[in-house]
């Protein structure tokens, strides 16, 4: 009997654009990380050994936190914007 986890291969264009998106690869789409994401899962698939795929690890995890930076920076403009409105 197989453990359920996370499904490591994608899914054929044809079916991907039937079904609605999953709310997760929805998420990674709007950091511009997507292509990271998947080279991760991509690799996962054909190794599976996370410790053979630390190169696209370390490339999603850098995409990833220059995205919460930018984020974060926006958040403090918008606060000290919403501050010198007050």
């Amino acid at each position: 009997m197989s453990n359920p986890g996370h499904n490591w291969s994608r899914k054929p264009k044809a079916e991907e654009e039937e079904e609605e998106e999953d709310p997760f690869d929805q998420m990674i789409s709007r950091t511009g990380c997507a292509s990271f994401h998947y080279a991760v899962q991509e690799c996962m698939a054909e190794h599976q050994d996370w410790r053979k795929c630390q190169q696209q690890v370390q490339s999603f995890k850098d995409c990833m936190q220059k995205y919460q930076k930018q984020q974060a920076e926006e958040l403090q403009k918008r606060q000290k914007l919403h501050q010198a409105a007050s």
